[in-house]
């Protein structure tokens, strides 16, 4: 016998989608998933920038979780870099910014795309011109240290669960975090005295 409280409930071959499923508990989170054959879940966004001499998060941000929501927050992350002078060349990134809408945002502001081509199934919107360059191979084996980021957050930093409800707690958890992460990679970056 079913308790009516908590009912059984079977979504055996039902569709899951964001307008059918919401969280209990969060209603900022979203549903995704991190690619073909994955689960989805409930989550948030996080966005990184990280300038690749040293390793240092130059800016980090939380949001609701979409489809796009990785190549639609590059404009806003490089405006907001730029408002605090910092003022980035090159921008590396994985297949999935490899977008027409994306990579023209970059160029508008300046900025060379320095992504991976995703040539399966579509043209790539980087061409001949950026893969060409030396710098853009460089790029392409710099722009991995992020996911040492992202792997130090969750696992040192505790930042794999969340422990707020909504976007703008778990952004500011997110600064915090991201902010220790600069503070033990400087420590590391600082010369230490030779031994006597």
């Amino acid at each position: 016998m079913d308790d009516p409280g908590n009912p059984t409930v079977d979504f055996r071959g039902e569709r899951r989608s964001n307008a059918t499923h919401q969280s209990t508990t969060d209603s900022d989170a979203r549903l995704m998933r991190k690619g073909k054959a994955k689960e989805a879940r409930l989550v948030f966004i996080g966005h990184a920038l990280m300038e690749n001499r040293h390793g240092l998060l130059v800016d980090f941000q939380v949001t609701q979780a979409t489809g796009t929501a990785e190549r639609d927050f590059v404009p806003v992350l490089l405006d907001e870099a730029r408002e605090r002078a910092f003022r980035p060349r090159t921008l590396g990134g994985d297949k999935g910014y490899d977008t027409r809408e994306c990579v023209a945002a970059m160029r508008k502001r300046k900025v060379t795309p320095h992504v991976a081509q995703n040539t399966t199934g579509r043209r790539s919107a980087i061409d001949g011109r950026t893969t060409s360059w030396p710098g853009y191979l460089v790029s392409q084996r710099i722009r991995k240290r992020v996911e040492e980021i992202f792997g130090w957050m969750k696992t040192v930093g505790g930042f794999r669960r969340t422990r707020y409800r909504g976007v703008a707690r778990t952004r500011l958890a997110g600064y915090l975090v991201a902010s220790a992460y600069n503070l033990v990679r400087m420590a590391r970056l600082i010369p230490t005295p030779a031994a006597r």
